[in-house]
């Protein structure tokens, strides 16, 4: 919405608001059909299509929400003034009185409208700011910040996902990332494939609209590597079988890069894997991992790794074993893998890592373990080292700008987050289109 279409809607929207209240206050034959004109102006002209949009449906609402605030925030704003005005002038009557009432109900269904719309629609304010906005909305002077910062979140987004869905159209014929193989997406640890929250959050569906076939691996959250990759090669052979393909490309993510290896090189997978991508893969372990195994006592971690795999137990896994998950990911643990692990020949293997800058640059938990992984094994991305993540032929590092960093849960997209100058979608489609350029 352009800044003079936007200021000519506020102005309109002032004037159907003040116009509106002084006909109900002077009502008469005229003024009934003077007010049913702004009545009907208001509703259908403002609330429900306050500006036009590129898109429709989600980022369509979005918009036409976030348009209708800012009217709302300027309106409310001149009427705020105008009252301030009246009372300090002494003008204040019944007719003032009248005004201000009829003008903060009118105020208050765009508010509503307006909330509606942004709450429902965007991706982009999470959790925490729609927390925020209920507890500070009346609280003056916070909760104006507040919508601040969510049109500031709302119009970033919008603007980000039009330019994608643009993209995506100008270059759908090309189909960039038809891979020869189709492509098996591996999850890491306590995590699970399910249908109603994906692990690798928007770029498994951006990859299938730029050509890519996509499976998961659905192994358990939480077992070995060797029970983890047990399942890993079903899923491989189930795959190659239904697709008649004869092999696969594997991206798989933190524990499930070792799952992945372990699978190729110890049970026989590598002569249908084309092509091996871990992502902040801790291929040689964590020694902070070593450290808290340890110093824990004995009786916590038996405790801990009882309610763990119960719960487990309930969310579908068939024998989950949360200590040795965790076992296999410490430093001698991986070190002892690594030495059986051999590459396959004839395998593609490459990895792709990432770091935070901060701890303030991770969401939680993440940001908690990024100093005790940093005093253990370096620059990490919250969990992982990137020293830990190198593996194969060739290593991709999604370099970090200014203060936000690209953390282990960023770099698969696990909190839909749009992050400044770093479009981990678009990352993942040049990473699947250059294994397609590759032959795979």
């Amino acid at each position: 919405m352009g800044i003079l279409s936007l200021l000519i809607k506020m102005v309109l929207a002032f004037c159907a608001v003040n116009i509106y209240a002084l006909s109900m206050v002077y009502l008469n034959g005229a003024m009934a059909v003077l007010a049913i004109i702004i009545g009907i102006f208001f509703v259908f002209a403002l609330c429900a299509f306050p500006c036009r949009s590129k898109e429709g449906g989600r980022l369509g609402r979005m918009h036409r929400g976030s348009c209708l605030m800012k009217i709302f925030l300027a309106d409310a704003t001149a009427e705020i003034i105008g009252a301030v005005y009246f009372a300090v002038s002494g003008k204040w009557g019944i007719t003032v009185t009248v005004n201000c009432i009829i003008a903060v109900i009118l105020l208050a269904l765009m508010f509503i409208t307006a909330a509606v719309r942004i709450y429902t629609s965007s991706v982009q304010i999470g959790i925490k700011w729609r927390v925020l906005g209920v507890i500070f909305a009346f609280i003056p002077v916070i909760n104006a910040a507040v919508l601040f910062k969510m049109l500031r979140l709302t119009d970033n987004e919008y603007r980000t996902e039009c330019d994608k869905l643009a993209l995506d159209r100008s270059r759908e014929q090309e189909r960039v990332c038809a891979t020869k193989y189709p492509i098996l997406m591996v999850h890491g640890v306590f995590f699970r494939d399910v249908k109603a929250l994906n692990y690798w959050g928007r770029i498994p569906q951006e990859l299938e609209k730029n050509g890519a076939k996509i499976y998961y691996g659905c192994q358990q959250s939480a077992d070995s590597v060797a029970g983890c990759a047990a399942e890993l090669k079903a899923k491989i052979d189930e795959i190659v079988e239904r697709e008649k393909c004869g092999k696969v490309n594997i991206i798989a993510h933190s524990k499930g890069g070792l799952d992945s290896r372990y699978a190729i090189s110890m049970l026989g997978a590598g002569d249908r894997v084309a092509s091996l991508t871990t992502v902040n893969t801790p291929h040689r372990g964590c020694q902070f991992a070593d450290y808290l195994l340890n110093k824990v006592p004995e009786s916590f971690k038996n405790g801990l790794a009882d309610k763990y795999n119960a719960a487990l137990k309930k969310l579908g896994d068939t024998k989950p074993d949360f200590m040795a998950a965790v076992t296999d990911l410490t430093a001698s643990a991986c070190e002892e893998m690594n030495k059986l692990c051999e590459d396959v020949q004839g395998v593609y293997y490459q990895s792709v890592g990432s770091r935070s800058v901060s701890a303030m640059g991770g969401r939680f938990p993440l940001n908690l373990s990024y100093h005790f992984v940093k005093y253990f094994d370096g620059p990490n991305d919250g969990l992982v080292s990137v020293e830990s993540m190198k593996w194969g032929e060739r290593f991709i590092f999604a370099e970090p700008n200014g203060k936000r960093g690209i953390t282990h849960g960023d770099i698969i997209d696990l909190n839909r987050e749009n992050i400044k100058d770093f479009d981990v979608r678009e990352f993942y489609v040049k990473l699947v289109s250059q294994l397609k350029e590759k032959g795979f």
